[in-house]
C-alpha cells in the first residue's frame, strides 16, 4: 500500500487574490543549471498589468531575447520543461520557478537569465518562494484572470494519463507508480491554494535514480545534478543526508512539477487535474488538447469565481463544514 495524502479538494480557494499580482521590487539569484552544470545567474523584476511572466536572456542582443512563459512556446519536455521563441532561442527547466509563481500568485513578472537554464537551487520550488516573499508582493489594479474549465479534457502519452474536468477550484489528485522499494505507489489528493502550496508541495524536491546518472550524462543531461539539489535513490535506500522532506516527496514534487507546468496556461487553472505517472511531455499535450477546444474552458475572472463561492456558500452553507 502506498502512501497518500487527502484534503477536501477546494478547501481554501476563497483565498485567492483578485487582482493581478506582481513584485515590490527586484531580486537576484544564482545557481547551477540541473542538465547544463553551468553557473547561471537569475533576477526577477516587477513587470506591467498583463505583461504575464517573460524571460530575457541577458547572453543574447535584441527582441529574440524574450521567451514568454506559455505552453506554445514549449519546446522539450525530456525530463524538464523548455521554452522557446521563434527565433530558437531558449530556457530550459522553468517548472519549478513557475510552479513558485502559481504558489505565489505572480501573474506579471520579468526575469532577466544569463544563460539557457533556470538555476536548479535545492530542487524544489521553495527558494523561489522565498524569493518572492523577499521581492515582496504588490497587488496591482487589474482584474486577475483565470481559466475555467468547461468539460473532461483528456491527453495520454503510453502510459500516463492527464485529465482536466470542471470544478468549483483548483485541485490535484495524482498518482505515481515505480517499480522500486523506496518510492512504490503514492496518491496525492488536495485542494490547492497558496497556503497549501507553501505547506504541503513547494518544499518537494526533483528525484533520480543513482544507477542512471552515467547514461544521462552521456546524453548530456544531469551534468549540474547533486545531493544539494535532488533525491538521489539507490535500491531501497535514500542517499540524501536528513533523509526525505516528506515521507511522500516523490509524489508531492510531481504535484509541483505539474503545477508549474498548468501555469503556462497563461493564469490559474479554475478545473480538477488529475493524474497517473504524469510528465512534463502528456502535462504540455494535454493544455494544448485543452484550448484547442473552444467549447473546453473560458476566461473569467477571480473576482467572479469569488462571487460564485459566496452565492453557493448562502445557499447551502452546510457544504462549508462537510
Amino acid at each position: 500500500m502506498g502512501d497518500s495524502l487527502n484534503h477536501r479538494p477546494g478547501a481554501g480557494g476563497t483565498a485567492r487574490s483578485a487582482r493581478q499580482k506582481t513584485l515590490k521590487s527586484s531580486i537576484h539569484c544564482s545557481g547551477v543549471g540541473l542538465h547544463s552544470g553551468d553557473k547561471i545567474s537569475m533576477s526577477l523584476h516587477p513587470a506591467d498589468v498583463d505583461t504575464g511572466i517573460v524571460f530575457h536572456r541577458a547572453d543574447i542582443r535584441g527582441k529574440k531575447a524574450e521567451i514568454a512563459a506559455h505552453f506554445q512556446n514549449v519546446c522539450d519536455t525530456r525530463l524538464c520543461t523548455s521554452l522557446a521563441n521563434d527565433a530558437g532561442v531558449g530556457v530550459a527547466t522553468v517548472e519549478h520557478l513557475m510552479a513558485a509563481f502559481a504558489g505565489c500568485e505572480i501573474d506579471n513578472v520579468e526575469i532577466e537569465i544569463s544563460g539557457p537554464e533556470v538555476p536548479i537551487m535545492d530542487g524544489s520550488a521553495e527558494p523561489f518562494v522565498f524569493l518572492v516573499e523577499c521581492a515582496g508582493i504588490e497587488e496591482q489594479k487589474a482584474p486577475r484572470r483565470a481559466i475555467r474549465v468547461l468539460k473532461p479534457i483528456i491527453a495520454n502519452i503510453g502510459n500516463a494519463v492527464a485529465k482536466l474536468a470542471p470544478a468549483d477550484d483548483f485541485s490535484v489528485k495524482l498518482a505515481i507508480d515505480y517499480d522500486n522499494p523506496a518510492i512504490g505507489e503514492q496518491v496525492f489528493d488536495l485542494g490547492v491554494d497558496s497556503k497549501v502550496f507553501k505547506s504541503e508541495i513547494s518544499r518537494a524536491r526533483t528525484f533520480g535514480f543513482l544507477e542512471d546518472v552515467e547514461a544521462l550524462r552521456r546524453a548530456g543531461l544531469a551534468l549540474g545534478g547533486s545531493l544539494e539539489n535532488a533525491i538521489v535513490v539507490s535500491g531501497d535506500r535514500i542517499l540524501n543526508d536528513g533523509g526525505l522532506r516528506y515521507r511522500d516527496e516523490f509524489v508531492r514534487h510531481k504535484v509541483l512539477d505539474c503545477i508549474g507546468d498548468l501555469y503556462l496556461a497563461g493564469g490559474p487553472i479554475i478545473g480538477c487535474f488529475t493524474g497517473h505517472r504524469v510528465g512534463h511531455a502528456v502535462n504540455n499535450r494535454l493544455l494544448r488538447a485543452v484550448f484547442t477546444d473552444r467549447d473546453a474552458w473560458t476566461y473569467t475572472t477571480v473576482e467572479d469565481i469569488r462571487s460564485a463561492q459566496s452565492e453557493r456558500w448562502i445557499e447551502t452553507p452546510e457544504a462549508a463544514v462537510a
